[in-house]
């Protein structure tokens, strides 16, 4: 059986492939700008301010929905945008806590790994 961090790392792998062959180098730069997004405005504003731009943003945004929702089930039962957003804004301090902290842990991983399938060595 696989490792919660194998888990992410095989999702990551896979999300950055799909990523990358959608938006080349701009998908692998904001995958590696995300955390610090996150990190000095929240995740509901990120959240939101991806959908709001569209295009490549909305595929990293989806990706990292989906990866939060299969991990937090009972929390959110839905990845599409509104749901999930109606979800974080209902979710206990504890919860919202939690959800935030395996974002950050996803996006480790997916920005180690978009580099990786771009050929960048950084």
């Amino acid at each position: 059986m696989a490792t919660l961090e194998q888990l992410r790392a095989q999702d990551a792998w896979t999300k950055a492939a799909d990523g990358i062959a959608r938006h080349g180098k701009d998908y692998v730069n904001d995958a590696k700008g995300l955390p610090a997004l996150i990190m000095n405005s929240g995740l509901m504003q990120v959240m939101a301010y991806l959908e709001d731009k569209g295009g490549r943003h909305h595929t990293l945004a989806q990706h990292l929905r989906l990866w939060l929702q299969g991990r937090f089930r009972q929390q959110i039962t839905n990845a599409d945008f509104e749901p999930f957003m109606q979800a974080l804004m209902h979710a206990t301090p504890a919860d919202y806590q939690a959800i935030t902290a395996e974002a950050f842990a996803w996006l480790r991983w997916l920005r180690q790994m978009a580099a990786a399938r771009n050929g960048n060595e950084d």
